[in-house]
Parts: C-alpha cells; structure tokens; sequence
C-alpha cells in the first residue's frame, strides 16, 4: 500500500468519525428540542380533590407550605414562616396578603394544633403522642399550648414567635387526621374516655386557621399539585 493509499483511508476515517459526530449531535439536539415541548393535552395532570379546595382561597403572588413532624419543627416552621413575611417585605415590598402560606402538622407535631383547653385537659395524652414532650419551663407535661404562649424566648425554637402571631398574617395549618386520631386512643388509654368522643373534642378545639386534612404527607403532596413550593422543617 503507497502513502497515497494510507492518506486516502485516513481522510476517509476523519470523515466517517465527523458524520457520526454530527449525527449524535443532531440526535443530541432533536432530543432536547423535544424535551422542551410543553406536554400533549393528552399529558398527565393531577386530579383535583373538592378536600383541597380550601388550598386555593388563600390569597397570595407566592405559595409555601412548611411540612413538620416533631415539637422542634413546628416550632421552627413557625419561626421560618416569620422570616418569610419579614423577607418578603423587606426585599420584594410583599405584604403579608401576598403569600399564600401553610404549615403543615403531622406525626409528632399535631398535637400542637389544638387549644390551651385541649392541653390541659389532655396534656399527658398529647405529650406522649409529640415524643413525651415536656415543658421547658416546668419540665414537666404541658398544661398549655407552648407554641401559642409568650414568654418561652430562647427556651423554644420559635424564639418567642407564637401561632397566634403567623395566623393572624394570614398563616393556616394542615392538621393530619390521622395523627389526631392517634392522639385520640392515646388519650383514651390514659383517661378511660372513648376515643371517637375525644377525637371530636380534639378538632371542635384547633388553633385559628386549622384545617383538618386526610392525611399529613397527602397533604403535603396535594398542595405541591396545586402549586405550593415544599420545605421539610426538621
């Protein structure tokens, strides 16, 4: 074979390699193009449920839903909800109105959804249900809803931030039904009361702004279907 012959199959290699080339890259680009059409009508969509309605009359340009499942979390999810108005307002001039905001309160945090009244009647129940919680300042089981109280300050993770405060900005809760039914045979053991009575009692006295829901997590994945942003507060 002469060196021509060599040169000759070399160019042709180079050009073989370069058709593959632009035939991975077109199929590269053909690719992403088609990633970028939006969905055929004909797409998957999320059903919507006539329980979650009440996720779409809140007012607001943004929507955030906190999820929380110990007594720390709903503490911080409070304090973060804080910060959210602050942020809002001072870098964006966002009022309160403008966010759509939901704290979610599931496992060992529901039995912060429920009154003064609910905790001192009940608060043995209910601390046992949020991982024998006990009061910073006692250390002993809660008489009262600490997380609706002033006073705590840095005893607490809400920092002297209170329920009451973020719901009167317009904060509403999505109480687990689950979670409170749990509560409800927990307290019932302890009193020898009937647990379908206790767990009525239990949601005749919810926080302002409470909302039961089926489920804690459903929840959390149906308000992200309807266009909530989701952060887990640990």
């Amino acid at each position: 074979m002469t060196a021509d012959d060599f040169g000759l199959l070399a160019r042709r290699s180079f050009l073989a390699r370069l058709g593959l080339a632009g035939a991975v890259l077109g199929g590269t680009a053909a690719a992403a193009q088609a990633q970028a059409q939006p969905p055929s009508p004909g797409g998957w969509q999320p059903a919507r449920h006539a329980q979650d309605d009440w996720l779409d009359t809140l007012p607001g340009k943004h929507r955030m839903f906190f999820d929380t499942t110990t007594p720390s979390a709903i503490g911080q999810g409070v304090f973060f909800a804080n910060n959210y108005f602050t942020g809002s307002k001072n870098g964006y001039g966002l009022e309160p109105k403008d966010v759509a905001l939901v704290i979610g309160m599931r496992h060992q945090s529901t039995g912060f959804a429920f009154s003064d009244a609910m905790w001192a009647k009940y608060g043995a129940g209910l601390a046992e249900r949020a991982g024998n919680f006990t009061d910073p300042k006692t250390k002993a089981v809660p008489v009262i809803n600490v997380y609706r109280a002033s006073g705590y300050g840095q005893e607490l993770p809400n920092l002297g931030v209170t329920i009451d405060t973020v719901a009167k900005n317009g904060v509403h809760f999505a109480v687990c039904q689950m979670a409170t039914r749990a509560c409800s045979v927990a307290i019932a053991r302890r009193t020898g009361g009937k647990a379908e009575d206790i767990y009525t009692e239990l949601v005749a006295n919810l926080i302002p702004n409470a909302h039961m829901v089926p489920a804690g997590i459903v929840a959390v994945n149906h308000a992200q279907e309807r266009g909530y942003s989701f952060v887990a507060v640990s």
